[in-house]
């Protein structure tokens, strides 16, 4: 296949963009670099350097004769989100419309689109886990537009006949991951236990995530990329509840010494309790997370140690 990759250079783009290139496909990774880093890409990538909302966007889809485009490039931050509903929508929204209009001219047979956990909202602890028929009530602008992104898809679909997958992910980690996005909380503290630095956990430490390894994610966009179970909404998550202070607990025990966070207030639009279920991609994708939370920790640790020594 070959397959256009936006926010190829970001986090969960450089993961994709590695696990595409050695199943042999054709892989052109497309990103402004505002978040990611050119270096974040293996040389053998094709790379172009543009913003989704750049009018120049038609043209490059159109030149490339891609099979399918899986549309990672956004803005993730739910504070951000928070603070300016226009920036988000700007680039989750009208951003994305624009990668569709150029998927439809260039007659594009599929669209994968990234989705979130942040579109269900802060789900009743007894409706955990979260199945993709549970009603969306976001609670963040940036769950909201990414809510909206998946309306589109479905007109897309409607009106112009455009294939699409949705996968909501869960708390995505990982190495090359950020100080940003949903997962970034490991990031922070991975870094900054491997720096020496404090961490602060905002909120009692009672929240929890489902911690999703960005490797495994990569895999399950493959699956989309390949499965026949179109036009619907998949979680991909490991369906199970992490706690922050047992995240703490389980990188004191990678580390090597005990950390003691500090903690501030909870920051707005967080939601406190969160986990996905993963039934309907193991039916309709064939998918399923295969590294554990301790192993995909103490790759994001040694990663950052690495960083630390100018690896």
């Amino acid at each position: 296949m070959n397959i256009l990759v936006t926010g190829g250079a970001g986090f969960i783009g450089s993961h994709l963009v590695r696990t595409l290139l050695a199943k042999g496909e054709k892989v052109t990774a497309l990103d402004d670099l505002s978040t990611g880093l050119a270096e974040n890409l293996p040389p053998e990538a094709e790379f172009i350097e543009m913003d989704i909302l750049d009018e120049g966007l038609k043209k490059v889809v159109a030149a490339g004769a891609f099979d399918a485009i899986v549309h990672l490039a956004a803005q993730t931050m739910v504070d951000v989100s928070i603070k300016d509903p226009l920036f988000d929508a700007q680039t989750n929204l009208l951003g994305t419309v624009r990668v569709l209009e150029a998927a439809r001219a260039a007659n594009v047979k599929r669209v994968i689109f990234a989705s979130t956990a942040a579109a269900y909202g802060d789900v009743k602890e007894d409706d955990l886990p979260v199945r993709e028929a549970q009603p969306t009530e976001p609670m963040s602008f940036y769950g909201l537009s990414k809510l909206a992104v998946e309306k589109y898809l479905d007109m897309y679909h409607a009106v112009y006949g455009l294939e699409y997958v949705i996968l909501r992910f869960a708390n995505v980690y990982g190495e090359r991951q950020g100080d940003g996005g949903e997962g970034g909380v490991i990031s922070i503290f991975a870094k900054a236990m491997a720096e020496g630095r404090d961490i602060t956990i905002y909120g009692d430490g009672e929240q929890t995530r489902d911690f999703v390894y960005a490797g495994d994610i990569a895999e399950g966009i493959v699956a989309a990329l390949q499965t026949e179970e179109v036009n619907a909404a998949y979680n991909l998550s490991t369906q199970t509840e992490t706690s922050l202070r047992e995240l703490v607990s389980l990188l004191s025990e990678i580390c090597g010494r005990e950390i003691v966070p500090k903690y501030g207030p909870e920051r707005d639009g967080d939601i406190y309790k969160s986990m996905l279920s993963n039934s309907r991609a193991r039916r309709g994708l064939g998918w399923q997370p295969e590294i554990s939370l301790a192993d995909g920790l103490r790759r994001t640790y040694e990663y950052f140690c690495g960083k630390c020594m100018g690896e």
